[in-house]
C-alpha cells in the first residue's frame, strides 16, 4: 500500500472534497474577521451571535427555506440590535450581549420544542456537520464568504482606523457608528458561513483561536492576519483528516487542532521576548 494512501484515499469521496473546500473557506473568513474581533475584545460577541442564529435556522426549517437565509436574518438582526441597545439603552456592551443572546437562543429552543418529532438535522447545526455539505451548500457558503471578504478588503483601512482609534477616526470624518454596525453584521455573516462546519457551539473557536494564536507571535496587524489565516486554513484540513482516520466528530476535531496550535504558540511565546501585537502597535 502506498505511503500516501491515507491522504489520497479520502479524496475519492466527493463529500470529503467538498468538506475540505468548505472548511478552508470557513477557516480563512473566520481568521480575517476574527483578527479584528480579538483586537476589539469582542470574543463574547462571536459566541452570542452564533447562538442567536439558532431561531433563524429553526424557522427556516419550519418554512422549508434555505437555512443560510434564516440564520443570516437572525444573526445580523441580533448584531444590529446589540449595537443599538449598547448605544441607546445606556447599557454596557457585555450586558446587552448577554440579554439578547440568551433571549434569542431561548427563542430557538422554544421553536424547536414545537416540532413534534426529533429533528436530527437541526442538531447538526449545534455541533457541526461539515461532511454533510452538498454542492448547493458549498455555493451558498462561498457567496457569503466572498461578500464578507470583499467588504473587509474595500474598507480595510477604515475598519482598522476605527478599531484602534475610534475618536480619531470620528474626528477625521469617518462614519464610525455605521462602521461599527457594519462590522457587527460582518461578524454575523461570518458565523452563518461557519455554522455547518463546526456548529453553533464551537463556532466561536474558529473565530477567536487562530487570531489569538497569531497575536502571540505578531508585531503588526498585517502579520497577525496572515498568520491567523494560515492557521485558519490549515487547521480545518488537518482536523478533517484526523476525524476521518480516527472516526471522530469533525467539528470538534478541527477546534482541538486549533487549540493545540494555540498551546504550542503560547508556550513558545513564553520562551522568547517577543510581545504580542497590541492595538497601539498594530495601528502604527
Amino acid at each position: 500500500m502506498s505511503a500516501l494512501a491515507p491522504i489520497v484515499d479520502p479524496l475519492a469521496f466527493p463529500f470529503f472534497v467538498r468538506a475540505l473546500a468548505a472548511s478552508a473557506i470557513v477557516g480563512f473568513v473566520c481568521a480575517v474577521v476574527g483578527s479584528y474581533m480579538v483586537l476589539r475584545g469582542l470574543a463574547f460577541m462571536g459566541d452570542a451571535l452564533s447562538h442567536s442564529a439558532f431561531p433563524g435556522v429553526v424557522v427556516a426549517y419550519l418554512l422549508k427555506g434555505p437555512f443560510y437565509v434564516g440564520a443570516a436574518i437572525a444573526a445580523v438582526g441580533t448584531a444590529l440590535a446589540i449595537g443599538w441597545v449598547t448605544r441607546r439603552g445606556q447599557l454596557r456592551g457585555d450586558t446587552a450581549i448577554g440579554v439578547l443572546f440568551a433571549g434569542m437562543f431561548a427563542l430557538g429552543i422554544f421553536l424547536f420544542s414545537l416540532i413534534p418529532n426529533y429533528v436530527g438535522d437541526l442538531f447538526g447545526f449545534l455541533f457541526g456537520e461539515i461532511l454533510g455539505i452538498g454542492p448547493g451548500d458549498l455555493i451558498a457558503l462561498t457567496v457569503l464568504a466572498v461578500v464578507v471578504l470583499a467588504t473587509v478588503a474595500l474598507l480595510w483601512k477604515e475598519l482598522l482606523y476605527s478599531t484602534f482609534d475610534p475618536l480619531g477616526a470620528a474626528a477625521a470624518g469617518l462614519p464610525v457608528v455605521r462602521l461599527e454596525y457594519l462590522f457587527l453584521a460582518l461578524i454575523a455573516l461570518t458565523i452563518v458561513v461557519s455554522l455547518q462546519a463546526v456548529g453553533i457551539i464551537l463556532v466561536v473557536a474558529m473565530l477567536v483561536t487562530p487570531a489569538a494564536t497569531a497575536q502571540l507571535v505578531s508585531h503588526s496587524f498585517g502579520r497577525l492576519v496572515a498568520i491567523a489565516s494560515g492557521i485558519g486554513v490549515i487547521s480545518p484540513i488537518v482536523g478533517l483528516y484526523l476525524s476521518y482516520w480516527l472516526n471522530t466528530a469533525s467539528g470538534a476535531t478541527i477546534v482541538l487542532v486549533e487549540s493545540a496550535i494555540f498551546i504550542v504558540a503560547l508556550v513558545a511565546s513564553r520562551m522568547t521576548t517577543r510581545r504580542p501585537v497590541r492595538p497601539a502597535q498594530a495601528a502604527s
